[in-house]
């Protein structure tokens, strides 16, 4: 088994790249998220925090150091898919695409 050398191959980093992705893209389509600025900079910061805590945990060196920003990592992702609910119940998105979201990267 190969030792991955750098964040950018793990695979769950990659899959928090495109949830961040995917919440930007939602953001900055015609929603109007983007003019609920307050939940739009948390979802944004919080879809953001995910990949960014994978990437720091593991430039860290240390198992242990990694886990913990892994468990930061796992916090922030219940933070996106609670805003996510704001999000659905405030009709920016529907909830079958809160669902596409959740299957796609939450679960």
């Amino acid at each position: 088994m190969a030792t991955i050398k750098q964040f950018e191959d793990l695979e769950i980093w990659k899959i928090a790249r495109t949830l961040c992705q995917d919440i930007f893209e939602i953001a900055n389509s015609n929603t109007g998220l983007k003019n609920d600025y307050k939940l739009y900079n948390q979802i944004n910061a919080s879809s953001g925090s995910i990949m960014d805590n994978i990437a720091e945990g593991f430039e860290r060196n240390g198992n242990r150091e990694f886990i913990q920003f892994l468990s930061i990592a796992k916090a922030s992702c219940g933070e996106t898919r609670s805003q996510l609910y704001r999000i659905v119940d405030r009709k920016y998105i529907t909830s079958e695409n809160f669902e596409q979201l959740k299957q796609k990267h939450l679960y």
